[in-house]
């Protein structure tokens, strides 16, 4: 699904490397976690792997089973909705692009807020909605076009802490629903662990790959109240420590 291999990323050439040879692969389904410093090249690593920025050096393929190109959605972390459009018509809005009948906009977008627990507000705003609704509806409209990859940059960082444990589980039973690979970038070392089959840390500028680690417990019922579930957050804070 993903391979990348020495890719290097520089946006002045007098200036150091934002991103260092890193080096890793994603199999369709996996789940990829990337935690590091605020500031190391996170986002840009997402926009590459978008194909919204080229690597200076090295290779990146992203595509699906058959080897094509992988159709790629991105979930923002300020919502990225249209406030001039309703919930339906934003999360329908890459349906229009691609032309689909009304019918099937209107099937796709209501099964999807069914989908996301607010089947109540296709007809409203973005500014009638609360935080945590605005990033339901912006999962939705990265799901609406049936992507083969899903990005997210650390989607859930502005909202409450309540709010935040409920998108993640809505993130989860995504997944396990769909088994779409997504690659989550964010600060918290809790989220990375409950959300990444594996995890990847990243050092400060110029980031290198400092772990990649498994984890076995991911999807796991009740993680977040197993004893292995406090393990592995410990594992990853000594990595990034290191």
């Amino acid at each position: 699904m993903i391979r990348v291999e020495a890719l290097s990323k520089r946006f002045d050439p007098a200036s150091e490397n934002v991103l260092d040879r890193l080096s890793f692969s994603l199999d369709p389904g996996e789940t990829l976690s990337i935690i590091g410093p605020s500031g190391c090249g996170k986002t840009t690593l997402l926009y590459i792997l978008a194909g919204l920025t080229q690597p200076s050096t090295g290779r990146v393929d992203v595509g699906s089973n058959d080897g094509s190109v992988a159709g790629v959605s991105f979930i923002l972390q300020d919502f990225g909705l249209f406030p001039w459009k309703t919930v339906a018509e934003n999360v329908g809005l890459g349906l229009k692009i691609r032309k689909a009948s009304r019918a099937s906009q209107r099937k796709i977008t209501e099964e999807l807020l069914r989908e996301m627990g607010i089947p109540e507000v296709g007809e409203r705003y973005p500014v009638q909605l609360s935080g945590g609704q605005k990033q339901r509806v912006a999962i939705a409209r990265a799901l609406a076009t049936s992507p083969d990859l899903l990005l997210m940059d650390e989607p859930f960082s502005s909202l409450d802490a309540l709010t935040r444990e409920h998108l993640q589980n809505t993130i989860l039973q995504t997944w396990l629903r769909r088994r779409i690979t997504y690659v989550l970038v964010t600060h918290s070392v809790e989220e990375a662990v409950f959300l990444g089959q594996r995890i990847l840390v990243l050092s400060d500028r110029p980031a290198r790959i400092k772990a990649e680690l498994v984890n076995e417990e991911f999807g796991s019922e009740g993680l977040r109240v197993q004893e292995v579930f406090f393990e592995r957050v410990r594992e990853v804070r000594q990595a990034m420590e290191r």
